[in-house]
Order: structure tokens, then C-alpha cells, then sequence
């Protein structure tokens, strides 16, 4: 272990090195050295008398606190001990505990390497922002308690379980690194095993367990013929969703920056996909059409653009397939049904419809696996995989226009102009 000692004075630019585990004496009579762990952190420590006994007093992370910084600090710990002073009590009636919304930030801060990607981390925020932080955003961490956690999750455990799940464990998450930073004491009230698992249902008793409910086949034809009667953006989202089997969240933060219409071809980058990998799309005559009639909006990139800008919503698409069976129910019809769970079938559906008319129609598992940018074998024959099949897909995505359609021998889809 390193030990440098007080004769040595740090500078600003020995800090900058590459230091081996171990204290490093800032020299003078201050007590001030600076601590490097085995993972590398670094930390400021001051050795100094109070009241008749020796401590350690942590000033903070390098390089957060500069050296100029943590002698500062050090020099007014001395000059508190010396008057009969205790910097440590000091401290803890200055240190004001932060919000539940604060903490947030600062965990995400330090967690940020850890995301996979952008998606991902924005997804871990969104949850947090939409679900929690109305309800203890504001709140002490040390002033949350079982009851505000319940206040948070009551109210979508049963309706929205996954997301639910996921955002106790997100809460839970925050607030331990609450805890282990010294912000909050005591058990974690969002904690799941011997706690909220008293208190709510299990996840998987009343979880949905069944998939996305999809179309049925020979229901295409007219659900998609109802589609093109329909106005606006997010319906002309859900027409192009059913044309390429792009997933919703895909095909809404879609830029045009992304499309070549002269190559007939859509480029979603990777860290805008659900595996993490770059997928091209193959465009059909129809799905070309369709993006060519769409209107522009001036400073604003996005394909599928909001009224105000920027994306459309989630919901915005999934209105569209619940009007529609809406409009159906309202004229006596049975309306456009899983044909196994007989539920209302929505836009994430439509990708199990494809699936299912693939294999009826023959076309290859991986070709059709591709096509919903799913993971296609193992890892390694993954490696080994260089086409991903574009030109046969998009053959395959003509076909499947023609199934829209209800036209078998035609190419040409029929869909309403924006």
C-alpha cells in the first residue's frame, strides 16, 4: 500500500496520475490526505483532534472536490476543532436531506454506464418521472415511508403489473442508494420479500399472462380497409406499422433522416432498437406512397409528428385500433377480436398476425424473424450471420400487402392520403 508522507506537499498535476491503492499525505498540519481504493476511487480525509479525541472526517470524492477545495475545508474543520468546536456536528445540522426527486438524478447520474442503451434509459427515467415523482418527487428521502410507496403503486397493480413491477424495483433502487449514501436510515419501505409482498398481490396472480392480442387473418381485409377511412397522423402510423412490422416505439420516434425513398429503405439506428442492434427496413411501393404523401412540419424531423411536435404519443396509436372496434361494437358487430382470447386486438398484435401468416404461407422462420427484428439463432451463428435478408423481405413484405389488402394477385395496397 501506498503511504506518501508529510513531507511531501500533493500538487494539482500528481493528482491527475495514475495512483496505486493507498494514503497520500497533502503534508503541513492540517491532517489532509487523499485515499485511493482498489476500484480507483478517491477520496479526501482529514485527521484532526476534537474535543480531546482523534477522528477522521471524509470531505468529499476526488476529483469533485479539487485540492484547493478539500485544504479549504480542512482548514476550517482545524479552525472549528481549535475553538472548542465539533466539525462533525457541524455537518449533520448543515446537510439538508435531499428529495426523493434529487436522489433520482444523482443515482441515474452514477448508474449511466450501466444502461445498454439510450432506450433504456430513458425508459428507466420515464417510469420514475410519470408514476412516482408526482406522488414523493417532493418528499424527503428520509420522510418516505410504506404508505407513500402504496400511494404509488395501488393505483396501477393490478391494471399495468410489468410496469408496476418495475417501478417498485426502480423506487427500491433509488432509495437504497439513499441509504448507503447517508440521506435515509432505516429499512427500505419499497423493499419487496417480508414487505410490500404483505401487502399487495404477487405479481404473477394477476399479472396478464396472455400475449398481445393480435388481428385475425380473415379479418385483415376489412380492418384494414376501415383504417384507410381514417383521418389523421396517428392512423397513418398504425397503416405503415401494419406494413413493415415495426414495433410502435420504432415507428414513432421514425426521422426522416433515417429514410432513403430512393432506396426504398428505412435505417433504424441501434440504440433505437429493443435489441440493440442497426435493423433495416425494406419499403414497399405502398409503405414509399405513404411516407411521400405525408405533410412535413417546418424545424421538426420526426415522420409521425405530434399536432405541437415532436413524436406521437403511445396512446395516440392504440386510440386508433380502439375507436375502430369501438365504431364496430357501436354498429352490433362482434368487431376485430383475438381468436384465442377473444379480446380487442391492438397494434403490438399485428406482429403475432404476420408471424402466424408466415408460417401458414411458407415463408422462412429466420426471414420472418428478421422481419420483426428478433434475435435469429444463437450468439454465434448470430456472428456468422452476415445478410440479414433484405431483398427476399421485401418480398416477402409485398406478399404480405397483398394479405392486408385481401388482393392476392394485386401490389397495390389502398390507403387513404394524410
Amino acid at each position: 500500500m501506498a503511504d506518501q508522507r508529510a513531507a511531501k506537499v500533493l500538487t494539482a498535476a500528481f493528482l491527475t496520475k495514475e495512483l496505486d491503492p493507498g494514503r497520500y499525505h497533502d503534508g503541513g498540519n492540517l491532517g489532509l490526505f487523499l485515499r485511493v481504493e482498489q476500484n480507483g476511487n478517491r477520496f479526501w480525509i482529514q485527521r484532526v483532534t476534537i474535543k480531546g479525541k482523534r477522528r477522521e472526517l471524509g470531505l468529499g470524492s476526488y476529483p469533485l472536490v479539487k485540492l484547493a477545495d478539500a485544504r479549504a475545508k480542512a482548514t476550517e474543520n482545524k479552525r472549528t476543532a481549535m475553538l472548542g468546536g465539533d466539525p462533525l456536528e457541524e455537518k449533520r445540522k448543515t446537510r439538508e436531506t435531499i428529495t426523493f426527486a434529487k436522489a433520482m438524478d444523482l443515482y441515474l447520474a452514477k448508474k449511466d454506464a450501466e444502461f445498454g442503451n439510450d432506450k433504456h434509459r430513458k425508459q428507466w427515467r420515464a417510469t420514475l418521472d410519470r408514476y412516482a415523482v408526482p406522488v414523493i418527487g417532493k418528499l424527503r428521502v428520509n420522510e418516505i415511508e410504506t404508505s407513500h410507496i402504496l400511494k404509488v403503486l395501488e393505483p396501477i397493480w393490478t391494471e399495468k403489473t410489468v410496469t408496476a413491477t418495475r417501478l417498485r424495483q426502480r423506487i427500491e433502487a433509488v432509495l437504497a442508494w439513499s441509504t448507503v449514501s447517508g440521506q435515509r436510515t432505516g429499512d427500505n419501505p419499497a423493499r419487496w420479500g417480508g414487505h410490500l409482498a404483505e401487502l399487495l398481490p404477487k405479481p404473477s396472480k394477476v399479472a396478464d399472462k396472455g400475449n398481445h392480442p393480435a388481428l385475425a387473418l380473415a379479418d385483415l381485409p376489412r380492418w384494414w380497409e376501415a383504417l384507410a377511412q381514417r383521418d389523421g397522423m396517428a392512423a397513418r402510423a398504425l397503416q405503415f406499422i401494419a406494413m413493415t412490422l415495426a414495433r410502435s416505439g420504432e415507428t414513432r420516434g421514425m426521422t426522416w433522416g433515417e429514410v432513403d425513398l430512393d432506396a426504398a429503405l428505412w435505417t433504424v439506428p441501434a440504440e433505437r432498437m429493443k435489441m440493440g442492434r442497426e435493423h433495416r427496413v425494406p419499403l414497399t411501393k405502398e409503405a414509399v406512397a405513404l411516407l411521400e404523401a405525408l405533410p412535413r412540419m417546418l424545424g421538426c424531423d420526426v415522420v409521425f409528428f405530434a399536432p405541437r411536435g415532436g413524436p406521437l404519443s403511445d396512446m395516440s396509436i392504440s386510440a386508433v385500433m380502439r375507436r375502430m372496434q369501438e365504431a364496430e361494437e357501436a354498429e352490433k358487430r362482434v368487431g376485430y377480436l383475438d381468436p384465442r382470447s377473444k379480446r380487442p386486438s391492438v397494434p403490438h398484435g399485428l406482429r403475432s398476425t404476420f408471424r402466424g401468416w408466415a408460417a401458414e404461407t411458407g415463408f422462412d422462420r429466420d426471414m420472418s424473424e428478421m422481419a420483426l427484428a428478433h434475435n435469429v439463432g444463437s450468439a454465434v451463428e448470430r456472428a456468422y450471420q452476415r445478410s440479414d435478408m433484405l431483398d427476399r423481405r421485401r418480398a416477402m413484405l409485398e406478399s404480405w400487402g397483398r394479405e392486408l389488402s385481401g388482393d392476392k394477385s394485386a401490389t397495390v395496397v389502398a390507403f387513404k392520403t394524410a
